[in-house]
């Protein structure tokens, strides 16, 4: 038996490393990574599998302890999981883990996960690497069955956000957008970059759920088959401007000397339908998995990317109002609500012109 610490995480025992990370992007500690931090990945899955409602068989392809694999097939009915990991040191981790929860329905594999996907496909992949997935997208995609659901995280947020805008060209060949927008455009170019991996199969998506949280990035995609789904996809990519002295913005479907941001998925983040099905109840992170269901049900897709209370500030001079007081004023005149993305955050459907003006008659220093 591997040495560890068991901890309970949903309904599921999970024996880990006991030197293990509890925070932020994590570190491989002693062979076999665990961060405790990520148990809210973890419940969104069960979440999300839930909800599509039908028996599955799912790939965990980088599993390290088989934590999420072990917590599928514990808490998912009608799942067939296979807990996929490169590191023969993984393995006695993922087979005690498999053991001690008396899984009928999992199965330890250690592979890399090219060969796996090009001997074995699934309902359901999960890709949940250590860094960027680009290397890993076009297997991943190889490995899903018709109409498959695919899962891709990426921990590399710097190059995606603009922190590191070479390395952004090199992984995802796309231009990164700096700023209060930095997060949602990192989203949009890994949905971009997953979007182009597809086309290639003749394969197009249709989002489920996305989102930034922590350190991470991840999207679930519905895969469409066909060409015309494929190019009805690619439709949906394009260009952004930014001038983030004026806080102009704006899309474009082509590439020209203003619309050189990108490109970037410009399609919904979520399938609202979906997410209303999802249910936080009994998972390891219950609380925060309610708030952020009531985020995603909540957010409207706009034509621009979200505008935040701090850069609005900073822009005009004046004091921000409350935020959710703030949002109510712009609904009076437009589309606005909250977004995930930050606590500072919002969509709304109204011009830049008009959004400015309306801060200016909310803020409190009108009223000083």
């Amino acid at each position: 038996m591997p040495q560890g610490v068991i901890i309970r995480e949903g309904s599921t025992d999970i024996l880990v490393p006991e030197l293990h990370s509890s925070g932020g992007p994590g570190k491989i500690q002693g062979g076999v990574f665990f961060n405790e931090q990520m148990a809210f990945n973890r419940d969104i899955s069960v979440m999300l599998l839930r909800a599509v409602g039908r028996d599955l068989t799912v790939a965990d392809a980088m599993t390290a302890t088989g934590s999420r694999a072990v917590r599928i097939a514990n808490e998912v009915k009608g799942t067939e999981v296979v807990a996929n990991d490169i590191s023969p040191d993984a393995i006695p981790y993922i087979e005690e883990n498999i053991r001690i929860n008396s899984l009928e329905n999992c199965r330890a594999s250690n592979r890399n996960l090219h060969n796996l996907f090009t001997d074995e496909a699934f309902d359901y992949v999960d890709l949940d690497p250590f860094g960027s997935p680009a290397p890993f997208v076009q297997s991943a995609i190889r490995g899903c069955r018709k109409n498959g659901i695919l899962a891709v995280t990426a921990t590399d947020t710097a190059p995606l956000a603009g922190a590191h805008a070479p390395k952004c060209r090199r992984r995802y060949q796309s231009e990164p957008v700096r700023g209060y927008m930095c997060h949602e455009g990192g989203l949009r170019i890994l949905m971009c970059f997953v979007a182009r991996e597809l086309a290639k199969f003749d394969r197009g998506m249709k989002p489920l759920l996305s989102f930034y949280a922590d350190h991470y990035l991840r999207t679930y995609i519905q895969i469409e088959e066909g060409a015309e789904k494929a190019d009805r996809m690619l439709d949906q990519l394009g260009y952004m401007q930014y001038d983030m002295d004026t806080m102009e913005r704006s899309l474009s479907q082509h590439y020209d000397p203003q619309h050189k941001l990108g490109p970037f998925w410009l399609g919904p983040l979520h399938d609202q339908e979906f997410i209303g099905r999802m249910d936080a109840s009994g998972m390891a992170t219950e609380k925060r998995c309610n708030k952020y269901l009531d985020l995603w049900r909540n957010e409207i897709d706009t034509e621009v990317f979200v505008y935040d209370m701090s850069e609005l500030s900073s822009h005009i001079k004046m004091s921000p109002p409350k935020i959710a007081d703030f949002i109510e004023v712009l609904r009076t005149n437009g589309k606005a609500a909250l977004t995930h993305m930050s606590p500072t955050s919002f969509k709304t459907d109204l011009p830049l012109d008009q959004i400015v003006s309306l801060y200016k008659e909310a803020s409190p220093d009108n009223r000083a």
